[in-house]
């Protein structure tokens, strides 16, 4: 471990550096200098706006846009199979046996056919007015003419009335006109093969094993389709199990899903799944379908997957709140049954920790928050799901009363279980005898040698998923933490004793603040701060240090808080992969390559984006990491003091300042 010398004073931010202000007269801004961009030209111009970012993430966003219109097929019941197949050129190819997009010419524009004007026009499809399809993914009108603007080149093929046409583009424009290939007999459906473009996503290619993911996501969601999986053998490392070929179908749907993801963990109640039609609207319009699974935990952390229209909706939404609802109030009415008077008490959060669920809705016209459909934001869509699954689940627990009262005794043990860390300010570690449920979303070590434990400070559940899986169970403890925490150094003393985040890492640590604080019963040894590596990562570790600085200094003082060092890029070529840090150290490692030969470079939005066994070998596991200590010299701690109350407290002229007489030591980074 290397261990470095830090003051206590926020980290640099690994961000560009800003340009000076422009002092041009108002006289030289005129007509001239507004632009008009056409077509498809937004899209290249900014990417970002359509699908995110250009780094992996978003590549492979193009692919979801494509899979999710197949799937739209399937969906309406046009379509049984969608192929899906990777070439080594980058290329990709989705196939299904649906309608095929029409190709006659558009009634709006007549010199068009409507697959041209698909491809090449924002805003254009079939999902808006309900009659094409009932409910779908890609509803936006933006998916296929955004993967064909922002790819090198593009061919699509539709069999439509046992004749074959073909058109291909580069860059979101026509290389050819819509020509009729001839008839074909067994063949009907579209067929879109696209590579992305380098000048816009550079070396990012796609990742066999993540397209698998997707494509097995899809044929769990959707329980009547067929996905024939292909893959170029050269692309698949000799450690990714991803096979070269797959045929994907899966009867269970969701129950096949959720039994794959907690395959070998004990439970306390079986897999309870099922599915109904959505209530529908006064004038008998079908409002849509849900889906679900669900399984109670004997140990580990729950989770809630849910989807709406095959879509992944990793931030939740309205379908999430219907389904929280539902079996909050049906344990709450079912106590009320049996007269516990305790499940009053019971919250939504007390009742979901220990649950493994998968939720899938199918709407009409969801909506969602931004182009990339992470959150449903559908009013409708809390009372649809509610009101559908609430009976369900009533008849769910009237039918098996021994699973109904073990469900809710444990849902309000951990009820009071939190009402006893409310009431108290310190939690002593978990008895070997006894689990006990630790503040917020903390996952515990197993030993109780303080000394040899350590506890990861992480942002968010994506990251804390990811480091839940690579950790040490015997030494190293994980805790969430949701954004960026509270500023203490311009924070009111009411504020800090009201924020949950605080509460939870002062009840984790168990040593107390303030006049409490016994640094004897501290619950670990390191207290390591581990955050993206990047300007939103170096904030929060600002003000994470800022907090240790401000209430608990004596941690600092004894050598207790640390910052990890997690890698920004991946380097891979064949069988060989490197990791580098920030961007010099990616282009000094690039060296280490055989020259002539294609380096893949990954680079990791965030630690949630690492596979968990990078994260170990790189972040987490002692004999490969590094660490940084934070420490303040005795002499140094007036300055230090001053220092953060300068970048952090509660006087923005001090920061202005700051940043005037250091501006031009800043040196530029690409973020």
């Amino acid at each position: 471990m290397n261990d470095d010398l830090f003051g206590g004073a926020a980290p640099p931010a690994r961000g560009r550096r800003g340009e000076a202000a422009r002092s041009d007269t108002p006289e030289a801004y005129s007509a001239k200098d507004i632009e008009v961009l056409e077509g498809l030209e937004p899209v290249r111009r900014r990417p970002g706006m359509y699908i995110g970012g250009t780094d992996e993430t978003a590549l492979h966003h193009l692919a979801a846009e494509i899979l999710d219109n197949a799937m739209d097929e399937a969906v309406a019941g046009h379509a049984s199979f969608i192929e899906v197949t990777l070439d080594a050129a980058n290329r990709l190819a989705v196939r299904d046996n649906g309608r095929g997009i029409p190709v006659d010419p558009h009634p709006k524009f007549p010199k068009l056919s409507a697959l041209e004007v698909i491809l090449t026009t924002l805003h254009s499809g079939g999902k808006f007015g309900g009659k094409a399809y009932e409910t779908s993914g890609g509803l936006h009108g933006v998916g296929s003419s955004v993967v064909n603007a922002l790819s090198a080149e593009l061919e699509v093929e539709v069999a439509r009335d046992r004749v074959l046409w073909r058109q291909s583009y580069a860059r979101g424009k026509p290389t050819s006109k819509l020509v009729n290939a001839g008839p074909v007999q067994n063949r009907r459906g579209t067929l879109i093969r696209f590579r992305p473009d380098p000048a816009i996503f550079g070396e990012a290619a796609f990742v066999p094993a993540r397209l698998y993911r997707l494509c097995r996501s899809k044929a769990y969601l959707f329980r009547g389709v067929e996905i024939r999986w292909t893959c170029d053998a050269a692309l698949i490392g000799p450690k990714d199990e991803t096979p070269a070929q797959a045929v994907l179908h899966f009867p269970g749907g969701l129950r096949d899903s959720l039994a794959a993801d907690i395959n070998g963990t004990p439970l306390i109640l079986p897999i309870w799944a099922g599915g109904a039609d959505l209530p529908a609207a006064p004038n008998g319009e079908r409002a849509g379908r849900v889906e679900w699974a669900l399984a109670c935990l004997a140990e580990g952390d729950g989770f809630l997957h849910s989807y709406c229209n095959t879509v992944p909706t990793p931030q939740g939404g309205t379908h999430e709140a219907g389904f929280r609802s539902a079996l909050l109030k049906g344990v709450r009415a079912w106590g009320e049954q049996r007269g516990n008077r305790r499940a009053a008490q019971v919250t939504a959060e007390d009742l979901l920790a220990p649950l493994a669920a998968k939720l899938s809705v199918f709407l009409r016209e969801p909506q969602f928050q931004g182009q990339t459909k992470e959150k449903l934001t559908s009013t409708e869509a809390s009372r649809l799901v509610e009101t559908a699954l609430r009976d369900r689940f009533d008849h769910f627990l009237a039918g098996d009363p021994a699973t109904a009262d073990a469900l809710l005794a444990f849902a309000i043990e951990r009820a009071e279980e939190r009402l006893r860390r409310r009431e108290l300010k310190d939690t002593p570690r978990k008895s070997a005898t006894r689990r006990l449920r630790l503040p917020g979303k903390l996952t515990d070590c197993t030993i109780e040698d303080a000394a040899r434990t350590e506890i990861f400070l992480v942002e968010g559940d994506s990251a804390g998923g990811s480091a839940k899986q690579a950790r040490d169970r015997t030494t190293q403890a994980v805790l969430p933490l949701r954004g960026k925490i509270l500023n203490v150094a311009s924070a009111s003393n009411e504020k800090l004793r009201q924020n949950q985040e605080l509460k939870d890492l002062i009840e984790a640590l168990g040593c107390g603040v303030g006049e409490r604080f016994d640094r004897a019963r501290l619950r670990y040894g390191r207290i390591i701060i581990m955050t993206d590596a990047d300007v939103d990562g170096a904030h929060i570790a600002s003000l994470l240090i800022t907090f240790f600085w401000r209430e608990l200094p004596e941690l600092i003082r004894h050598g207790h808080v640390y910052l990890a060092q997690p890698p920004l890029y991946r380097l891979t070529q064949g069988a060989k992969s490197v990791y580098a840090m920030d961007d010099r150290d990616r282009e000094r490692k690039l060296r280490l390559f055989k020259a002539g030969a294609k380096v893949e470079v990954s680079r990791f939005k965030g630690l949630g984006e690492m596979p968990p066994a990078a994260l170990k070998d790189t972040t987490m596991d002692p004999r490969t990491r590094t660490l940084l200590k934070v420490v303040a010299r005795p002499e140094e701690r007036a300055a230090t003091s001053d220092l953060v109350e300068r970048l952090m407290g509660r006087k923005p002229e001090l920061r202005f300042q700051f940043i005037q007489e250091h501006a031009r030591t800043v040196a530029e980074v690409d973020v």
